[in-house]
């Protein structure tokens, strides 16, 4: 049976990036570039992938764990040989191999469908994936005869001045008849000014032996680019965010103002959302239906349920659940659950706590690890007092409880069900329902103090 694989080049430091970070493992949208390969790959249901990797091996490992297999490339020697480290896995296969390389993060599944497709209608050993390059510079050309049969790729410094106006360039991904790439392969020279084997050169020597050599012209040349340095990543990056932003929107979410608004690739967002200008959703973030959150909001790998309201804030690791809003200002830390119809006000920050249904914290107040039940109300200034300096420490606030504004909650803590805290208490022992505690020294007025001051300012 024939079978379908492909092998991903990824093996080459990127000394253009200047990073201490391996060429591939920049992310474009919140993902890695050859995660972005490796997963439209992945839609294409191959049989093998392997990953050809060298420079970084273990980091491209930890990134793109158990869903393909590697090759190790140990010297960079060119791309002729680093598809032959993939030799060993995929020698007796029969069928065809796709070669992609990891710093093409833009190319779509459906391309590779489209060039397998053509690949197969063609009956040949190799077909090479073209596109109409409007400055073609840099790139290698598809030399055709003239009735369109590919005679040849030559590269930009070998390009006579009439095949430099060619604007069909090779996009670097091709598919080849497994046995016959791996024949050829071993056919190849470092004859050359750099000592390196050329994928390219295996055209040539399939051409020679007879075979077909076929060119499929993809239409979009934006999926084609490659990343070398950080101007190029900053382009796929606005492709890739458009690209994103326009399938939300097919899928019924609204975006003010799609150019400011920042979504990877991982977010889900449900139907009847509003989304304004300068928002950022990053990681597995997941957006229920008819949400809005606002401009300037961040949320990073966090859970909203539908119909919440996010208002200029910053939520991390975090869940809301239906009903609920926050903002503006605040700051949602990891591990903060916030259940149905409570309100977060301005400048609220919440950290490692729950929060039960209907409970309101309006304003100017830090929660942290604790636990608050249903329907309480918070005042302005409250401080869940929650580290001793070696330790952190839970405070439990039951249902319908009263915090009084400028309280000071000293954790440990239990606060019970339908207690209250006067205003400017800072309170140290636990309550029993029902209890009022009151922690604050009793107000002592000293009369004509005014008259003594040494100096009173101006009557």
């Amino acid at each position: 049976m024939n079978t379908r694989n492909t092998i991903i080049l990824a093996a080459g430091k990127g000394t253009r990036m200047k990073s201490k970070l391996y060429k591939v493992l920049h992310q474009v949208c919140g993902k890695a570039m050859v995660d972005h390969v490796l997963t439209q790959v992945e839609k294409t249901q191959m049989d093998q992938i392997v990953t050809v990797v060298g420079y970084g091996a273990d980091d491209v490992k930890a990134t793109l764990g158990d869903r393909t297999a590697y090759a190790l490339q140990a010297k960079q020697m060119g791309t002729g040989h680093a598809v032959l480290q993939a030799e060993p896995l995929l020698k007796d296969e029969v069928g065809t191999t796709l070669i992609v390389s990891g710093d093409t993060p833009l190319f779509t599944a459906q391309t590779f469908e489209d060039l397998f497709a053509y690949h197969e209608a063609k009956h040949a050993a190799a077909t090479i994936l073209t596109s109409v390059a409007p400055d073609p510079t840099g790139y290698g050309r598809i030399v055709r005869n003239n009735i369109g049969i590919v005679e040849k790729i030559v590269e930009q410094k070998d390009a006579s001045s009439e095949e430099q106006e060619i604007h069909e360039i090779n996009t670097g991904v091709y598919v080849f008849d497994n046995q016959k790439l791996f024949a050829a392969l071993h056919q190849t020279s470092n004859d050359n000014a750099q000592g390196e084997y050329y994928l390219t050169d295996v055209i040539e020597i399939l051409k020679q032996q007879g075979d077909i050599v076929a060119a499929y012209q993809m239409a979009d040349f934006d999926e084609s680019m490659g990343v070398n340095d950080r101007v190029a990543l900053a382009n796929a990056t606005k492709i890739m965010r458009n690209r994103i932003n326009r399938q939300h929107m097919r899928d019924g979410v609204t975006l003010i103002d799609p150019d400011t608004t920042y979504i990877d690739a991982g977010v889900k967002i449900g139907s009847d959302t509003i989304i304004e200008g300068g928002v950022v959703l990053k990681g597995s973030t997941v957006i229920g239906e008819d949400c809005y959150i606002g401009a300037h909001s961040e949320i990073r790998n966090s859970t909203l349920a539908d119909h919440v309201t996010v208002t200029s804030s910053l939520l991390e690791e975090s869940t809301m659940a239906s009903g609920s809003d926050i903002g503006p200002n605040s700051h949602l830390r990891p591990e903060s659950h916030i259940g149905p119809k409570v309100h977060l006000g301005n400048f609220v920050e919440v950290k490692k706590a729950t929060i039960g249904e209907g409970t309101k914290v309006g304003h100017l107040t830090y929660v942290g690890n604790a636990k608050l039940g249903k329907h309480i109300n918070i005042g302005c200034g409250v401080i869940f007092v929650n580290y001793d300096g070696l330790h952190k420490h839970e405070t439990v606030v039951g249902d319908d409880a009263f915090i009084g504004s400028n309280s000071n909650l000293i954790a440990p803590l239990n606060v019970a069900d339908h207690s209250f805290v006067a205003a400017g208490s800072t309170i140290t022992d636990d309550l029993k329902q029902y209890d009022m505690a009151i922690a604050r020294q009793r107000q002592t007025n000293k009369p004509n103090y005014y008259q003594k001051l040494p100096y009173r300012g101006e009557d």
